[in-house]
C-alpha cells in the first residue's frame, strides 16, 4: 500500500504492508467550480450582505486590498485583477489602490517570491504592492483597546485610512483562531507587534477554546471581531480550495457575514469525525508553502493530535526548506530544550505579553503532552535538529515501521475505555495535514 503525503512542492510516499491496520483520513470529495473566473465575477457583483463592489467604490479615492503572505496557497492570481478592474471602473485611480501583504510578524515577500505570490504580472504593473511591517510604529494607527480583554489595537495605517478596505484569503482550519480568513487577515495580519503579542499571549494560547475549528468562547476570535469593529468594518473575499488546490468556493461581501458563510461551507469537509484513536498517526505540514519552516510545521502536529492515543507516536513530514523560522522562534525553542516543557510553560504563563513567536512553541507542547513526536525532514540543518524538541529522522518508512513495531510489542498492555489500546499497532494517515482536522468521537452504543 502506498500513500502520498504532501511534502514541499511534491509528495513523500509512505509504503505500508498490505495487511497493515491503516485508516486514511481525508476530506470528503469537494465540489469544484467549473468556471472559477465566472464564479469570482459573480461573487464581486452579487455579494453577501452589501452592494456590488463597483457600487460601493463609487466616489471613493483610495482602496486597500489585504492579501495573505507566501505561507498560504491563496489563489490571488484568480481574483486580484477582476477586483482591481472594478475599483478602477468605479473611478478610483490606480495610484489610490494598494495591495497590502498581511505578513503579521512574518518576513516580507519580495522579488521572485512576490511575483509568485501575486500570480499576475498585470497587478504588479498597475497598482502598488507593499508589505506590512509589524514593528514599524509610525505605519500603524492606534484605535484604542478592546472592551473585553483590553488588547491594545494598532493596525496598519494604509488599511485603516483607505476608503475601501478589503481582506482576502483562504478559509481553512486554524489551530488557535478556529478558522483562518476574514477577520484574521486584519489581526494579526495587519496588526502592530504589540497587538499581536498581546492576543497571542500564553493565557490566550492556554485557553481551552483557542483550538481548531472552534469560535465559541475562543478568545482570539472574539478579539478579532472587536478589532474589525474598531477598524470601522471591511469587505472580504473568501476562497476555499480542495486537496489539489482547485477552487471549490468563493464569496465576497461584508467581512463577518461572508466569512461565516464560507466557514459553514468548509466545515462539512475539513472537520472529520473519527471513531477511534491510533497508536501511530502520520501526517504532513500540508506541503509548500506551509512546510517551508519548522515554525509552520507545528500546525500539522496540533491538527492531528485529537486522534493520537495517549502514549502513541505522531510522525509528521515537512520539508522545512527555509529551516526553523524566525530568530525569535529559534530562541523560544532553545529555551524549551534547555528548560523542559513544564518549566518552559511555567515561565511564559507569568507574562501578559508573549515574546515574538513564543506562542508556536507553546502550541507544540499540546501534542507533546499526549505522546511522542517524530519529524521526518530533509530541509533542516543537522545543527538545528535538537532545537525542534522532537525526534528527527530522514526515512518516513523506517519511522512508521519502528512505531508500529513498538505498538505491536505492547499490544493490549494499556487498554482504554473504548477498547482501543495505545499499543495496538493501528495507523492513521492524514495526507493533507492541517487542512483537514480529525476529531475523535467515541461511538455511541445502541440502546438495548
Amino acid at each position: 500500500m502506498r500513500i502520498d503525503l504532501r511534502y514541499g512542492r511534491g509528495v513523500l510516499p509512505l509504503t505500508l504492508p498490505g495487511d497493515a491496520d491503516v485508516t486514511v483520513v481525508r476530506k470528503p470529495v469537494m465540489p469544484l467550480l467549473a468556471d472559477p473566473h465566472a464564479a469570482i465575477a459573480s461573487a464581486l457583483d452579487q455579494p453577501v450582505g452589501t452592494r456590488p463592489l463597483v457600487e460601493i467604490a463609487r466616489g471613493a479615492s483610495t482602496a486597500c486590498i489585504a492579501i495573505c503572505d507566501i505561507t498560504r496557497p491563496v489563489p490571488n492570481h484568480l481574483f486580484l485583477r477582476p477586483m482591481i478592474e472594478r475599483l478602477l471602473a468605479a473611478g478610483i485611480p490606480a495610484t489610490g489602490i494598494t495591495v497590502l501583504i498581511a505578513t503579521g510578524l512574518h518576513r516580507p515577500n519580495e522579488g521572485e517570491e512576490l511575483a509568485e505570490l501575486i500570480g499576475d504580472p498585470s497587478v504588479l504593473d498597475t497598482v502598488r504592492v507593499e508589505n506590512h511591517f509589524a514593528r514599524d510604529d509610525a505605519a500603524h494607527v492606534d484605535l484604542g483597546r478592546t472592551e473585553t480583554r483590553g488588547t491594545v489595537v494598532r493596525i496598519d495605517r494604509r488599511f485603516v485610512e483607505a476608503d475601501i478596505r478589503i481582506a482576502t484569503g483562504l478559509v481553512e482550519p486554524h489551530f488557535m483562531a478556529g478558522y483562518s480568513g476574514g477577520r484574521k487577515v486584519i489581526a494579526p495580519g495587519l496588526a502592530h507587534a504589540e497587538t499581536i503579542t498581546t492576543f497571542h499571549s500564553s493565557r490566550f494560547m492556554a485557553d481551552l477554546a483557542a483550538v481548531n475549528c472552534n469560535f465559541v468562547g475562543n478568545p482570539l476570535h472574539e478579539e478579532q471581531l472587536e478589532i474589525v469593529k474598531l477598524v470601522g468594518g471591511a469587505l472580504a473575499l473568501n476562497t476555499i480550495i480542495d486537496e489539489d488546490r482547485n477552487l471549490s468556493f468563493v464569496n465576497f461581501g461584508e467581512i463577518l457575514q461572508s466569512h461565516h458563510e464560507a466557514v459553514d461551507f468548509v466545515r462539512e469537509f475539513c472537520e472529520v469525525s473519527v471513531p477511534r484513536q491510533f497508536s501511530t498517526v502520520v501526517t504532513s505540514a500540508a506541503g509548500y508553502p506551509l512546510d517551508k519552516t519548522y515554525y509552520q510545521t507545528v500546525k500539522g502536529m496540533v491538527g492531528a493530535m485529537d486522534i493520537l492515543a495517549p502514549g502513541g507516536e505522531l510522525i509528521i513530514v515537512s520539508e522545512c526548506s527555509e529551516g526553523m523560522g524566525s530568530p525569535e522562534f529559534v530562541e523560544s525553542q532553545r529555551r524549551l530544550v534547555e528548560l523542559g516543557p513544564k518549566a518552559f510553560l511555567e515561565s511564559i504563563l507569568k507574562k501578559s505579553h508573549a515574546s515574538i513567536d513564543e506562542w508556536q512553541t507553546q502550541m507544540q507542547l499540546k501534542p507533546m503532552a499526549i505522546g511522542g513526536i517524530t519529524l521526518c525532514t530533509t530541509g533542516l540543518n543537522p545543527d538545528d535538529h535538537s532545537l525542534t524538541g522532537v525526534r528527527v529522522v530522514n526515512s518516513l518508512d523506517e519511522a512508521v515501521a519502528e512505531s508500529v513495531s513498538r505498538g505491536s510489542v505492547s499490544r493490549g498492555s494499556v487498554s482504554r475505555g473504548n477498547g482501543v489500546s495505545r499499543g495496538d499497532g493501528s495507523i492513521a494517515v492524514i495526507p493533507e495535514g492541517p487542512y483537514v482536522v480529525p476529531f475523535f468521537r467515541e461511538p455511541v452504543s445502541a440502546a438495548t
